[in-house]
Parts: C-alpha cells; structure tokens; sequence
C-alpha cells in the first residue's frame, strides 16, 4: 500500500509547501518544520535589529571624514602659522629694543670715557686758577723791587711773605698738608735720615734738624721730611 500524496499545505506567508511531492512521514516533517523556524527567527532579527548603515553608507562616511581631514589640517596650519608670525613679531621687537639698549650702552661707556679722560686733563684746573693770582702777586713783586731805592728792601721782604702766605694758604685748601718733624721721634714713614749727630738736648732716636719740609695730601705721602736723627753722646 502505497502512502497518500495529498495536497496539504501551510499558509502562503511562510512560503513552505507540503505537497504532493513530499511523502507523508516524519522525516519530511522535521525538516519542513526547521526550515520554517528558521525563516522566522530571520524575520525576527532583521525586525528587531537596529538600523545601521549600509555598506554603501559606510563608504560615503568615510569619504566625508577622509575629505574633511584636509580641511582640519588647513585650519590647524593656518593657526600654527599665525602663531610663528605672532612669535617672529615679538622676536622682532625683542631684538629692536636689544639693538637700541646696546647703542645706549655703548653711547654711555664712550661718553664715560671721555669725561673721564677730560678730568685727568683738567684735574689740576681749579688748583691752576687760585694760583694764578699768586703769580701775579709775584709779577708785580719782582717790578716793585727793580724799581725800588736803597732803604726799601724792608717793603719788598713784606710784600714777599704776603705773597708766600697767599700760597701756602692756597694749597692747604687744595688738601696739602705739611710735615714738621723738628724734634719728633723719627718716622721712616714720613722722615728721611741723612744722618746722625750727638747731642744731649735731644733725646735719641728723635729729629735734631729739619734740613727740608716734608708734605703730603691728605693721608698719601708726597715727600718725606729730611731729617738729622739725634744719638748720645760717646
């Protein structure tokens, strides 16, 4: 007995048909009824998938994202380059005002300079313009004594020490300063020795005579004094 080849079939929406070609028994069965789970469980993820792009989608993302790239990188030039103009601006005017510094310093240290030079040129220029008038004194001393007449020496010895006074006077004012040694102990600082002499109205080691002024300005030493140093008597 032959089986039955009926024409049972399922509902045309799941597209699988149980015909006459397939044999009634439960191998055809089993794997219809597969089929058709499986075709549903594809219809369920494709309904509850989210949407995504497409592949076509994807390329043209790419595309755009791959286009806007140079234009990121333009922009960032264009600041890296507004940035290095800005720098060199300020290195510019850094180096301006170095330039004007130095020009400044050099202009300061050359009229240093100079004015240096111009006091040890004239250092001795207000000393000169006090003497002056002393020489003048002396000027008029020497004709005074040519034209004087016996008995007036006594007039021109005063008008000399008058003269003497004024320059001494001035000089003190210039900061020189005398060194009487006339018996003080000997200073090899300020004395210069020429010799010895015995004598009991000094004591000994001290200056008997003073052949020659010593002077100094201020506390430098210009000349020492020449001295005879006292010593007993054999």
């Amino acid at each position: 007995m032959e089986p039955w080849r009926g024409g049972l079939a399922t509902a045309n929406s799941d597209k699988i048909v149980i015909g006459m070609d397939c044999l009634i028994d439960w191998r055809c069965i089993i794997s219809t009824a597969l089929k058709r789970q499986e075709q549903q469980k594809k219809q369920m993820e494709a309904i509850d998938a989210p949407d995504r792009p497409t592949a076509s989608e994807d390329t043209a993302i790419a595309n755009s994202e791959g286009s806007a790239q140079p234009v990121i990188e333009a922009l960032s030039s264009t600041e890296e380059i507004a940035e290095l103009k800005a720098q060199a601006a300020k290195a510019k005017e850094t180096y301006d005002q170095l330039l004007r510094t130095a020009a400044d310093f050099e202009n300061f240290r050359k009229r240093a300079a100079r004015e240096r030079q111009d006091a040890v040129k004239f250092a001795n220029e207000s000393l000169l313009q006090k003497l002056i008038p002393v020489i003048d004194n002396f000027e008029m001393a020497i004709a005074a004594a040519a034209a004087t007449q016996e008995g007036s020496a006594q007039s021109l010895q005063t008008g000399v020490n008058m003269i003497l006074s004024q320059l001494r006077s001035t000089l003190m004012e210039a900061g020189l300063e005398e060194i009487d040694a006339t018996g003080k102990p000997f200073d090899p600082n300020f004395h210069e020795a020429v010799s010895q002499q015995e004598t009991s109205d000094v004591p000994e080691g001290h200056v008997v005579q003073q052949l020659r002024k010593g002077y100094r300005l201020r506390e430098r030493l210009l000349r020492p004094a020449t001295v005879i140093v006292a010593r007993k008597p054999a």
